[in-house]
């Protein structure tokens, strides 16, 4: 390819990378936000004034922090739980501004308060951040002179916040469908891309280049762990009452790209057997996985611009071809182990992309209406595959233990914000305390490996935002103008909060300025930006220090993921290999396979990212990683294998003798069951691979023993698959009780 040609697709690319962006849920959502907030903002501004409205716009920060994309079930109690908390903290800073010492010690508590509600996990975390910006944006303007004022101020604080939540209510009920859509298409894109990844693996099958490789084995375990966060979010908007036609489809497509994705673990498999093959053959099977990510691509595409799909393209007559191609040489060459074992790996390998190319030709032929969706597998149990809508008082009761990261991370922010307030008021310059505390609220994380990245991203976002603020408030700007500025940046740094966290603080650095600049000042005065950029210096240190103070390593916690995941495998493997999903394979039987998948899936992605913030821990604190990432690649092959054989007993039952079958079935599940059973003494099964009398010994000379590709029936693929799981299981007990430690056997 040429220079320019090289150059003009990378501009198409980028092009199409920026459009998908502008059509993604988080721009959509930024772009609610901020007009939900001018709408309030400037209904307050020309009916109570500008005063009112500066006041007014506090208050819908505190409700919208926690405004995502999400169902439409509990949405209100979702956004009403921050100003539940937040505003009568904002009416308590202002009573205490004028008293340093009774201030600092409500900063305590509070703060202690806010941090616990993290608990909730992702839920919580929103309502944490808004709690503490409403007690540190309480700091900002100039004290109340008497309590008439303050109560003022926090009823108009009220009055913002409560016509957010109306507000985002509403919207949410309006764009839900647009969300659903848009959920998807996101889903797809990444599903096109882990597709493009493993092809580009198999072509590099021949040629390993070591861990350093982007698209080596612990890249592809990282995407899929992201990949199983952003399927949980899709389930909880698109599985959310799916009563009409439309809703009904992208439900159908949501389930084809969730066998989609456990088809492409299955495939990793064959990346390590798959270099026996020629290299004509590797590049058409990975130009077709291409073409097919190309085909999801689109999809994804025509979904975000709300036009009709092109139908996908039938690569089943080229893996035919590759198929027919393979057998006459092995049928020339019967003494060739090199020949047979590249036909019998061929008929393994097509056939799984073969699963994948129908599975692309259903999502295009559901979203273009040509196909209607299977939803019975999940109708009876729509709610099952949702997270949860209410508040429950559960982890709250559950946190109070030493060990629990949310107890530990809500003392730590105490500190470290107690301390933040100590210095700003021991410091010789002017220091307005509320930013140091600010930078310290949104750079200390609960882990070292976010705090990091946080900390480099707030000081980039800083300098640029307090530049863009400060020139902007030079130019002495009329009220109005200053509340559009605060409108656009708090939408701008809503919708890249989770996705660029450069982009959110440089769009709430203006944000902050611009605001505490009306709060404060009235719009006249300009901030000094020497002492913005060195308060938010001084609170990055004070995170970043206060980071190491009552840590929660990941070995803390590690023991618990770890038996999370061998129990969620084991379960795994009890519905994969049951026999009742053949007789009634649209009932309660596959309802529980797919429950128990959801939850092996979320365990192993859970483990996965626990190692990817174990690795910037000190060295001396670290578990085994080793260990670890055995542990991750052996789990991982483990579902493939359940996968596979899931498929055969779904797909291609057909062609299996059951009962040839159904010992080495029962069989195989309690071994696995027993095997990852971490507390209970355990003896591991012969591991002698099961043998067919017909099964040609010239196979054993291949990394591992494939069956006969001219068998009639699948039993041996079968068998095969079974032996290969209890391997792994194996594999997967002893790596496990290498991480949590000799101690931990029974």
């Amino acid at each position: 390819m040429t220079r320019p040609a090289a150059h003009a697709l990378l501009t198409r690319l980028r092009l199409r990378a920026m459009l998908r962006a502008l059509l993604s849920s988080y721009i959509l959502n930024g772009a609610a936000v901020a007009l939900g907030m001018f709408l309030i903002t400037a209904l307050i501004h020309a009916t109570l004034g500008p005063v009112a409205s500066a006041n007014a716009s506090v208050g819908t920060v505190i409700a919208l922090i926690s405004d995502n994309p999400r169902a439409c079930r509990g949405k209100f109690l979702h956004l009403i739980a921050a100003p539940v908390l937040g505003v009568p903290l904002f009416l308590a800073v202002q009573l205490l501004r004028v008293h340093p010492v009774e201030l600092g010690l409500l900063l305590l508590p509070g703060t202690f308060l806010a941090f616990l509600s993290t608990a909730w996990g992702r839920r919580g975390m929103p309502v944490a951040a808004a709690v503490m910006f409403a007690m540190l944006l309480a700091m900002a303007p100039k004290p109340a002179a008497d309590l008439h004022e303050a109560l003022q101020r926090t009823g108009w604080c009220a009055l913002g916040a409560g016509l957010y939540v109306l507000w985002g209510t509403a919207s949410g009920v309006v764009l839900n469908g647009r969300y659903r859509t848009q959920a998807l298409a996101e889903l797809l894109l990444t599903l096109a891309a882990l597709l493009d990844i493993h092809a580009w693996r198999v072509t590099r099958a021949m040629n390993p280049r070591g861990d350093e490789d982007p698209l080596a084995l612990g890249e592809v375990l990282r995407r899929q762990a992201a990949l199983a966060e952003q399927l949980q979010a899709a389930r909880d908007l698109i599985l959310e009452a799916p009563g009409t036609p439309r809703r009904q489809r992208l439900a159908g497509m949501l389930m084809v790209a969730l066998e989609m994705r456990d088809r492409l673990i299955a495939g990793e498999l064959d990346i390590e057997l798959i270099h026996p093959g020629p290299s004509a053959t590797l590049e058409q099977l990975a130009t077709i996985l291409h073409a097919m990510a190309r085909d999801v691509a689109e999809l994804a595409d025509a979904l975000l611009l709300g036009r009709m799909p092109a139908a996908a393209q039938d690569h089943g007559d080229a893996l035919a071809r590759l198929r027919e191609q393979a057998y006459a040489e092995a049928h020339q060459n019967p003494d060739d182990v090199r020949a047979v074992a590249h036909a019998a790996l061929l008929r393994s390998v097509s056939v799984r992309i073969g699963d994948q190319n129908a599975a692309v030709r259903q999502l295009a032929a559901q979203a273009r209406g040509e196909q209607a969706p299977n939803l019975s597998a999940v109708r009876i149990g729509w709610q099952l595959f949702v997270s949860p809508a209410y508040w429950s008082l559960q982890p709250l009761l559950s946190v109070w233990h030493w060990r629990q990261p949310a107890l530990r991370h809500a003392v730590r922010a105490a500190l470290a914000v107690g301390t933040g307030y100590t210095l700003a008021m021991l410091l010789p310059w002017g220091s307005r305390d509320y930013w140091i505390l600010m930078t310290i609220v949104v750079v200390l994380r609960g882990n070292l490996a976010q705090t990091l990245e946080r900390r480099n991203d707030r000081v980039l976002g800083t300098l640029v935002g307090s530049m863009l603020a400060v020139g902007f408030l030079a130019l002495e700007p009329p009220a109005i103008a200053l509340l559009l500025v605060v409108v656009v940046a708090q939408g701008v740094a809503h919708a890249f909060a989770v996705r660029r966290y450069t982009v959110t603080s440089v769009a709430g650095s203006v944000m902050g300025l611009v605001m505490v600049h009306l709060l404060y000042s009235g719009g006249h005065p300009a901030f000094d930006f020497v002492e913005r950029v060195g308060d938010t210096l001084l609170g990055t240190a004070i995170a970043w220090a206060f980071s190491y103070v009552l840590p929660s390593w990941e070995r803390m916690q590690i023991a618990a993921t770890v038996r999370r995941v061998c129990r969620a495998m084991a379960q795994h493997a009890r519905q994969s290999l049951a026999l009742a999903t053949l007789a009634e394979v649209t009932g309660q039987p596959e309802l529980a396979w797919r429950l128990a998948r959801r939850e092996a899936y979320d365990a192993l992605s859970a483990l996965v990212q626990a190692t990817g913030r174990a690795l910037v821990e000190p060295r001396a604190v670290r578990p085994p990683m080793a260990a670890l990432e055995q542990l991750q690649g052996h789990g991982y092959q483990l579902l493939g294998q359940l996968s596979a054989i899931q498929s055969i007993l779904l797909l291609r039952r057909q062609r299996l003798e059951l009962p040839a079958v159904t010992g080495p079935l029962a069989d195989t599940a309690q071994a696995i069951g027993q095997a990852l059973e971490l507390d209970q003494p355990w003896c591991a099964r012969s591991s002698d691979a099961p043998h067919d009398p017909t099964l040609p010994e010239r196979l054993s000379a291949i990394p591992e023993d494939l069956p006969d590709p001219f068998a009639p029936n699948t039993n041996a693929w079968l068998l095969r698959r079974l032996h290969l799981a209890d391997d792994l299981a194996a594999r997967v007990r002893a790596d496990a009780l290498r991480v949590i430690g000799p101690s931990a056997a029974p």
